[in-house]
């Protein structure tokens, strides 16, 4: 599995190229993966966040422009950076890489060290993208709010979705920060392989800690959401203890002091769609989809709760019982709305 130090290389054929970026590797602690052909090349990044893809363009150029750009132009593999290296290529050709979305170029009459650096470069600029969550690797706040952008823009009907972790903070006061981390490393990897697999043209981004965003088309919400909470509660019992899982509980305490029954984890997502109502700008979404995301914790156990007055009949909403916490959330959005 590659990791945020792995540089992954493919350049079928080109002694040179490789020679360089594996150098480059070892002089940097970098884990050097040679890749054989494309497909293993986009089945990796399908599976783990590299830190690099470095492409020799001396072969095949039409292919590689094309790996470039289908690697660039995925919301999931677009954060991955990708250098392209030229032994003679035109200005022209690398300009075809650069319009494909390569982060850099690199060509032999630039000199070795002019290359080492910019490759050195394009890494630091990816550590420093505060747009890229340092756990997770996803896309953070401002790509959230691009990807809500363009879906007004295109008139699509879709669905943004704020998933949460129940009772995150327990689990992380009694196993520590690196449990934790790796629930949210766990978490991540279940939306973004279900929204992939499930939700063509979907994306996924972490506003941070434990929650997340992801915004699916319409039509793919429900199947979508039905996956995840399924494999999030198959998973998360064993990353507690073989006595907790087995009591399904372990005894914590609040803020007070008092000492209380922990539940396991379970998944709160509070959906809005625009099927039924038109939002002007990605602030409105935002703020509908955390009100719902609250209702979606106060109900026990992993569920998802697709705000009831702008929603298709098919898909699930809250019980007839729960109609007075949703009449208090009405009646605080309409207070906030007079006083403003």
């Amino acid at each position: 599995m590659a990791s945020d130090k792995t540089i992954l290389y493919f350049g079928p054929g080109r002694a040179a190229s490789r020679d360089f970026v594996e150098r480059f590797c070892d002089g940097r602690g970098f884990d050097f993966d040679p890749m054989e052909d494309e497909d293993e090349v986009r089945d990796m990044l399908n599976r783990s966040f590299p830190g690099c893809v470095v492409l020799d363009g001396d072969g095949e150029a039409s292919d590689v422009v094309e790996l470039t750009r289908s690697v660039k132009g995925d919301a999931f593999t677009g954060i991955v950076p990708v250098v392209v290296l030229l032994s003679e290529g035109t200005a022209a050709q690398a300009a075809d890489f650069l319009k494909a979305g390569a982060d850099d170029v690199l060509r032999n009459d630039m000199g070795r060290e002019e290359r080492l650096l910019r490759l050195e470069q394009v890494l630091l600029r990816a550590d420093r993208d505060v747009s890229v969550h340092p756990t997770t690797r996803l896309p953070g706040t401002n790509h959230i709010a691009r990807d809500m952008q363009v879906r007004l823009d295109r008139e699509e009907r879709f669905a943004v979705c704020y998933a949460d972790l129940d009772h995150f903070k327990e689990f992380n006061d009694r196993y520590g920060y690196a449990f934790g981390d790796r629930v949210i490393r766990m978490l991540s990897r279940i939306l973004r392989d279900m929204v992939r697999g499930l939700a063509p043209g979907g994306f996924v981004g972490h506003i941070g800690g434990d929650d997340f965003i992801f915004n699916v088309g319409l039509e793919h919400l429900e199947a979508t959401c039905d996956e995840i909470i399924r494999v999030f509660d198959e998973l998360i019992p064993y990353q507690y203890t073989e006595e907790d899982r087995k009591a399904g509980y372990f005894l914590g305490k609040d803020r007070r002091g008092s000492i209380h029954r922990i539940p396991l984890m379970a998944l709160s997502i509070g959906v809005v769609t625009n099927q039924f109502q038109d939002f002007e700008h990605t602030g409105q979404i935002s703020e509908l989809a955390a009100e719902m995301k609250a209702y979606a914790k106060s109900l026990p156990g992993s569920k998802y709760v697709v705000d009831r007055r702008h929603q298709s009949p098919a898909l699930p909403t809250a019980s007839a019982e729960d109609e007075a916490l949703l009449a208090a959330v009405d009646e605080r959005r309409a207070s906030t709305q007079n006083e403003t």
